[in-house]
């Protein structure tokens, strides 16, 4: 029986799972992690506080599970990047978030060569990738040391090694998306000639031992971003399947299949998974916003946390629209300087009604991804799986599926990401396992079916469009 230790590395926490060869759960452990939110769009992490919490979550849930462990896994957060020693391992900088947006400038310098970006790398340029922000960095905090992707430094704290998968490499604004290769002349752009960059690896790949979680040494294979770490665990793998993650922000990623898409609607396009069965790309959208925004309403009052949405929002939010941009608007406006807006208010509007126009403006901005990801697909989407702690309120999930008119399939475990990463590891321990096999069948433990007429959600759509652009133009 294959026993593996997955761990997500995410924004807001750091969860590890031990699993078992049918991925069944056997412990769990998580620890806080507590970005820093600054003037001028500045967010931080304490690298010391994240690799802390990663040995701490792993050996209470290695601990926890009571059995030794054949594997570890490692889902990261994609596009947060720090510098540091690579004789030493100790970091020379905070880590730099992926909502930062101190590289806007850095994008802003390098408008002209937006649409190289674009074709080469299936992204768009913006502040939100890895680059930007190690260029950034590079001028404003520190020459020294290497700066990278957090993956990679806490794979270097855990094995020794330098690497970092392709998965990761694709939301850098580095990688040549056809080639799946460091791309030389990307990196002279940005000004990072001369940088040692990781080398790049497989998600079915040992790429390293480790004995932090327990007596003796154990590889360390199943290295993938977040997203698409719960793209596999979704089962989300022929062409046309989509999910969508409600966590701090939506991110919805559908598999293109072998083909590298090159969205025309402000959609971005990434490697969704490489092992030895080939590899897949994606094409996703992001929403900045959606346990945030809830964050928000909690701080001010309007409710007392996450549980109590469905007990607070209206049945209808009786003309009040949200456009919940608290941290910009991402595809397909690509607006950093957007900020949240509510029309439609009267002196009857209640706490009730905001809850609900806030719910459906995260709702409406997936649904309008899921448009525009059918446009590049070529044919519109006929499901959506959906995962994340959002995934418990009944109200957004109704919402989710009335405005993008597709049922809605909710993942059964509050856990897709590290399983994903957990069925890449057990590929690479097992060769001869198929990524279906490694995955596994799921049952949706809800789902949702629209309710909307077709018109209605159209004439919301147009409204609620009409609002964001409003906003906009006002900027």
């Amino acid at each position: 029986m294959t026993t593996v230790l997955a761990i997500d590395q995410g924004t807001s926490g750091t969860k590890a799972i031990v699993v078992d060869a049918d991925g069944a759960a056997l412990a769990i452990a998580e620890e806080t992690v507590r970005p820093r939110y600054l003037d001028g769009g500045g967010v931080e992490q304490d690298p010391a506080e994240l690799l802390d919490s990663v040995l701490t979550a792993g050996r209470r849930a290695v601990r926890a599970a009571g059995r030794p462990i054949d594997a570890v896994a490692l889902a990261n957060q994609g596009e947060t990047v720090l510098a540091w020693d690579p004789r030493t391992g100790e970091p020379l900088t905070p880590a730099i978030v992926w909502q930062d947006r101190r590289a806007e400038s850095v994008c802003a310098e390098l408008a002209d060569h937006a649409e190289l970006v674009a074709r080469r790398t299936g992204l768009v340029l913006d502040s939100y990738f890895s680059a930007p922000k190690m260029a950034w960095l590079r001028r404003e905090l520190t020459g020294e040391g290497v700066v990278t992707t957090t993956d990679t430094w806490l794979v270097h704290r855990l094995t020794g090694e330098f690497v970092t998968d392709v998965t990761t490499a694709s939301r850098s604004l580095l990688l040549d998306l056809d080639t799946v290769a460091w791309d030389d002349e990307l990196i002279g752009l940005f000004g990072l000639d001369g940088e040692r960059l990781p080398r790049l690896v497989a998600s079915d790949e040992i790429v390293g031992t480790t004995d932090a979680f327990g007596p003796g040494r154990v590889p360390v294979a199943g290295l993938i971003v977040d997203q698409q770490a719960a793209l596999v665990a979704e089962g989300c793998l022929t062409p046309g399947t989509a999910k969508c993650t409600f966590g701090t922000g939506a991110f919805l990623l559908a598999n293109t299949g072998e083909t590298a898409v090159r969205s025309r609607g402000g959609l971005t396009t990434s490697v969704a998974w490489r092992t030895a069965g080939g590899t897949p790309y994606c094409v996703d959208g992001q929403v900045y916003t959606a346990a945030s925004a809830i964050r928000w309403l909690t701080g001010l009052g309007f409710i007392d946390a996450a549980s109590d949405l469905d007990t607070v929002a209206a049945a209808d939010a009786d003309g009040v629209l949200c456009v919940p941009a608290l941290a910009g608007l991402a595809a397909p406006w690509w607006r950093p300087d957007a900020t949240a807006s509510f029309t439609g208010m009267t002196l009857s509007t209640g706490r009730e009604h905001l809850v609900r126009a806030v719910l459906e403006g995260i709702a409406a901005q997936v649904a309008e991804v899921c448009r525009l990801v059918a446009d590049d697909l070529g044919a519109p989407l006929t499901r959506l799986r959906a995962d994340g702690g959002l995934t418990n309120s009944r109200t957004l999930m109704q919402a989710q599926a009335d405005l993008a008119g597709l049922p809605v399939d909710v993942y059964p475990s509050g856990h897709a990401t590290p399983l994903g990463a957990a069925a890449l590891a057990r590929m690479a321990l097992d060769p001869g396992l198929g990524l279906a096999d490694a995955v596994g069948d799921w049952t949706p433990s809800r789902v949702f079916e629209p309710r909307w007429s077709a018109d209605r959600a159209e004439e919301f759509r147009t409204r609620w469009l009409r609002a964001a652009q409003l906003g906009l133009e006002e900027r």
